[in-house]
């Protein structure tokens, strides 16, 4: 049984009670208790959150795409094979040296700079885009 406590207030309803229920969504909590085969575990407190805070999203279909069509054109990827923001660098064949070709391609046409470090972390074009649209936000 997982029991979650708001700030001052006890919120039963989300309660878990068989296996397969998962909370999905929850809000101003401060404390999660748990209980699993039996066991109880302490509760755990989460420090206070500052009074702003950023939601991160997923990047512009507008960026996604531009991030497609870029990574075609570099890997010149045939017409009838799909690429989405799920697509895969290596799956569309591309070696280390395409992706740093296609980082850079990506670096000239939204007019940023890409550390190495985060070149590294890119494995799909939605990886490609979500970075874009972090760094542009920055500049």
């Amino acid at each position: 049984m997982a029991s979650v406590a708001g700030f001052s207030t006890f919120m039963p309803s989300l309660s878990c009670h068989k296996p397969n229920q998962t909370l999905t969504r929850a809000s101003n909590f401060n404390a999660v208790s748990l209980a699993i085969n039996g066991k109880s575990f302490p509760s755990l407190k989460f420090s206070s959150a500052p009074s702003r805070f950023r939601v991160s999203c997923a990047a512009t279909p507008e960026t996604v795409n531009k991030v497609c069509n870029i990574v075609r054109k570099q890997l010149a990827v045939p017409e009838d094979t799909a690429v989405t923001g799920e697509s895969k660098f290596a799956t569309l064949g591309a070696d280390s040296l395409d992706t740093v070709e296609i980082v850079m391609g990506l670096e000239e046409e939204f007019g940023i700079s890409v550390e190495e470090e985060s070149a590294q972390t890119i494995a799909t074009v939605q990886d490609a885009a979500d970075l874009i649209e972090k760094l542009v936000s920055k500049k």
